[in-house]
């Protein structure tokens, strides 16, 4: 990563333990750092600081040191205020902890080393709600509803979980121990696993009818437009030669990275803006348009949202919608407006900092306000039904009403088939 700036696109930052547990997305573009300023230099006076303010810090600095009921350190202390000021800015700015950042850092490459296990955190542990396939995990016969409650010589409990995770992330090759609970069984079950990369898919594909495809985009990561490059050939050859339809599902997708969002935007759009954004840096202004090649070969798509449906997921559904190669079916999306700019940090640390308002191709800012969909479905919202169920399952339009609303959609007559 060196000094590089990347940008980040999400509602917040999760936690991916090698492992990954359930993520809000995020969103990266590569950048020039921007400069240190000059009252930060090796051994500079604070002279662009306000003298009023400083001396302000400074006195409320040493009344704390002094008076507070506990004694204070004074580095803790510090590093408290950094993280105050710029989280008072607003709900999407941080400081990030070395351990955070390279959390971050791994979740948005779509791979990191690890076990291969997605899991929950509960009071005994951690829970395994997900084996990645091939993965050490599944080699070493780990299950879901695995309880995790030892590591190496750590036990885990409610008090130590993001430590815990942590740990199962390491070198490629290095190894884990684990004691696990499986069931009511009394004894615990001892495993060792040596750590390896893990890919952690962003999409899944199928055919939800004859002609018709499936696409579920569960995040941006880096490797989200090679995903779909490669599955859209298969569906194709699973369709016999061509698509009739697709749908796109961005159902609780909290974003991710930005040119993974435009990216798969331009896959399916010959012309247009897909987005434009406005900030004070250089960097953080741009506009990013749509190259010819649909490779959907102008087949019909309906894009699946709702209230978890964020930021460059909602680049991607105003891009498809505004660019009218799409119709939105589903809840009014979150509306996630701004861009985050990701600046590496002498200490490991890393800044999140809002740099940018994003604007949809026609030029308007979705900022707390969303977008509604043009088909609105109205009652209970259920969880999206995962697509990759047993061949005896039932179809997904039949495990999926939202799923057989956008099949629907499609079939209406004036989408001419």
């Amino acid at each position: 990563m060196g000094t590089r700036v990347r940008l980040l696109l999400t509602l917040g930052t999760g936690v991916l333990a090698g492992v990954a547990l359930s993520m809000a997305g995020r969103v990266f573009a590569d950048r020039a750092t921007a400069p240190v300023p000059s009252y930060l230099a090796p051994g500079a006076e604070y002279g662009a600081l306000p003298w009023q303010d400083a001396r302000l810090l400074a006195e409320v600095l040493q009344r704390v040191r002094e008076s507070y009921v506990d004694a204070v350190d004074d580095h803790q202390l510090m590093r408290q205020a950094v993280h105050g000021m710029v989280e008072s800015l607003d709900e999407h700015s941080a400081l990030l902890e070395p351990g955070d950042y390279e959390q971050l850092q791994a979740a948005t490459s779509g791979s990191y080393a690890g076990i291969g296990v997605e899991v929950n955190g509960v009071a005994e542990g951690v829970r395994i709600v997900r084996c990645l396939p091939e993965s050490p995990a599944v080699q070493a016969g780990l299950k879901i509803d695995d309880l995790i409650v030892r590591i190496d010589d750590l036990a885990v409990s409610a008090a130590n979980i993001d430590a815990a995770t942590t740990q199962l992330r390491g070198r490629p090759g290095s190894e884990v121990r684990l004691s696990v609970r499986r069931g009511q069984a009394p004894s615990t079950l001892e495993f060792r696993l040596q750590r390896s990369l893990v890919e952690l898919p962003s999409i899944a594909a199928e055919l939800v009818a004859p002609g018709v495809g499936y696409l579920r985009i569960s995040e941006f990561t880096d490797g989200t437009a090679g995903e779909v490059d490669a599955a859209m050939p298969r569906l194709r050859a699973a369709a016999g030669g061509g698509l009739r339809g697709l749908i796109i599902d961005l159902r609780n997708n909290p974003g991710g990275v930005l040119e993974a969002a435009t990216a798969v935007a331009d896959d399916f759009l010959d012309s247009g803006t897909i987005v434009s954004a406005e900030g004070r840096l250089r960097e953080a202004r741009f506009r990013m348009d749509a190259t010819p090649g649909d490779i959907a070969a102008g087949a019909p798509i309906v894009v699946l949202v709702n209230g978890s449906s964020a930021s460059a997921s909602e680049i991607l559904a105003a891009a498809l919608r505004q660019n009218g190669r799409a119709t939105l079916v589903g809840r009014k999306t979150y509306g996630k407006g701004t861009v985050q700019t990701i600046m590496p940090l002498s200490g490991g640390e890393a800044l999140k900092l809002t740099t940018s308002r994003y604007f949809t191709p026609s030029g308007t800012s979705i900022n707390g306000i969303g977008i509604m969909p043009d088909v609105e479905l109205r009652g209970v919202e259920a969880a999206p039904a995962p697509p990759d169920a047993p061949n005896t399952a039932p179809t997904l339009a039949r495990r999926d009403t939202q799923v057989a609303a956008a099949l629907a959609e499609l079939h209406r007559p004036t989408r001419r088939f």
